[in-house]
């Protein structure tokens, strides 16, 4: 039996101001998706903001661009889709999906 749920996208909430939409156009695309999953199970449990107090950030604050609670999301997120090498993180900052996660 066929469902008769046609979708030309799907909407995405709680990005603050950003909209976040899945089309399937072909348009600006992730094979990181899942990421979103992490994300809102990060926002109900707050895992990065919990491993990230495990740190204590003895950085230079004039000289900081980056928040430890930052560098952690972006570390974990990295392993939790298979990128556990840190060299992907320069290539990954453009996408689209990820971008969100800061």
């Amino acid at each position: 039996m066929q469902t008769h749920c046609i979708s030309e996208q799907l909407e995405f909430e709680g990005f603050d101001a950003r909209k976040v939409v899945a089309g399937f156009d072909g348009g600006a695309i992730t094979s990181d998706a899942g990421a979103l999953l992490l994300r809102h199970a990060d926002g109900a449990i707050g895992l990065f903001d919990r491993v990230a107090a495990c740190f204590i950030d003895n950085r230079d604050p004039d000289c900081t661009v980056h928040s430890v609670q930052t560098l952690v999301g972006q570390r974990i997120s990295a392993i939790a889709l298979g990128y556990e090498d840190v060299d992907d993180h320069d290539t990954l900052r453009h996408d689209p999906v990820l971008a969100l996660l800061s």
